[in-house]
């Protein structure tokens, strides 16, 4: 049975990192010259709706391999070789690719920029006792969801703690950012990523008397005008917009023909470069939260990112940290556990660990693998957006959970 090829990310073209051939697999093999070498299959999104997201994430992984290898490939001697697999976004196609690869021999997951696919692939790793670093899915469902699951990027609590931070802030420290007796809606999708937006909100904002509500919409819908009347006829105080793909800019667009946005306080992610102009008017309408804010660190990491990126012609993204950061936490795996792959090595390699990435610091939390982080408020400065404020990692910190 023929399958892509596992060719190493610091090769000099995407192109023959993708080609096909018949090589054999497993998690540790012998190439030219007796080099050990150690598999990562990477399962995301480069069709459907989250397409954008998982390039994004593919070129933030390419080039941290390519940092954290100093442009070898290799971490003392080992080559880290990749496959990258599209799952679609469907839960389904996912597993069936995790199961594929476990079954070869691979001792290393990475990616998903589908919720609904990251906490059906958690299970799959846990059965098979391999590393599994989700990538940009935000549900809170991956942290702690097993041993052998971490993730690369944030979760939703950190989303909605920033709101909160931003709210505290705006209004002089009121307790859960809302005040006592005001009402909060969440518009989202219906599905795993928008659920698990709700149940955050919930969490952190529906205290001290706030009332929190949702209005999900189908995430196959394409006339939003239903959605947005609902919205508005709940009255509320805040609405806090959790949308991911490419009806955002139809959202957007409803939501300010509808007067959304002139009724309500509204709280929202900043997505991808594609999505700036879609906001038009709307962007002084909106608060936005951040989960990263291209070109606004200047760390070595960034420089590195933006140089590698540059050569590449490509820019930084939304999701450009969680490839980088999922590149950095496999090759720490590897340095620990070597070419043998031993899950329970790169586990125990992981947990803890801090290291740097190009939005700051991150620390894979032991408890539970959370990926604390620090979380952005940003405001467009004529085209593009900038920081205004920073939360701390620990501000912004995801209650902790016991694994399993």
């Amino acid at each position: 049975m023929r399958r892509p090829a596992i060719t190493s990310l610091a090769a000099a073209a995407v192109a023959a990192a993708l080609a096909t051939s018949c090589s054999s697999p497993g998690s540790t093999a012998s190439g030219d010259g007796g080099a050990k070498e150690v598999e990562v299959a990477l399962i995301t999104s480069t069709s459907g709706p989250l397409a954008s997201y998982g390039e994004q994430y593919l070129q933030g992984f390419e080039a941290g391999l390519d940092h954290a290898t100093d442009g070898t490939g290799r971490i003392d001697g080992v080559e880290i070789k990749v496959s990258r697999y599209d799952d679609g976004g469907d839960p389904a196609k996912g597993v069936s690719l995790a199961k594929k690869s476990a079954g070869q021999g691979v001792r290393i997951i990475a990616g998903t920029a589908a919720s609904g696919v990251a906490t059906q692939i958690a299970p799959v790793a846990a059965q098979n006792k391999i590393l599994y670093i989700s990538g940009p899915a935000a549900t809170d469902a991956v942290t702690g969801a097993n041993k052998y699951t971490f993730r690369s990027g944030r979760q939703t609590f950190q989303d909605v703690a920033t709101a909160q931070q931003i709210l505290m802030k705006q209004e002089g420290g009121a307790e859960g950012g809302s005040g006592k007796g005001k009402k909060v809606v969440v518009l989202a999708q219906d599905n795993a990523f928008g659920q698990a937006n709700v149940a955050a909100v919930e969490s952190v904002l529906g205290t001290g008397g706030t009332t929190v509500d949702s209005v999900l919409a189908p995430p196959s819908a394409t006339d939003l005008t239903p959605t947005a009347t609902k919205v508005k006829a709940a009255k509320p105080d805040m609405v806090f917009v959790a949308w991911a793909g490419d009806t955002a800019q139809s959202m957007w667009t409803t939501l300010d023909q509808q007067g959304v946005l002139d009724a309500a306080t509204v709280v929202t992610g900043l997505d991808s470069r594609a999505s700036y102009p879609v906001f038009g008017k709307a962007r002084d309408k909106v608060t936005l939260l951040a989960h990263y804010v291209p070109g606004a660190i200047d760390n070595p990491e960034a420089k590195a990112v933006e140089e590698y990126f540059g050569k590449k012609g490509w820019k930084t993204d939304l999701f450009t940290p969680d490839g980088f950061n999922a590149a950095q936490m496999v090759a720490q795996a590897v340095r620990e556990a070597g070419a043998d792959g031993d899950t329970d090595a790169m586990v125990e390699a992981l947990e803890g660990h801090t290291f740097a990435g190009i939005k700051g610091e991150n620390t894979v939390r032991a408890s539970d693998h959370a990926l604390l982080q620090p979380m952005f408020q940003a405001e467009f400065d004529g085209d593009a957006p900038k920081v205004v404020l920073t939360a701390d990692a620990r501000e912004v910190a995801p209650t902790e959970k016991k694994i399993g």
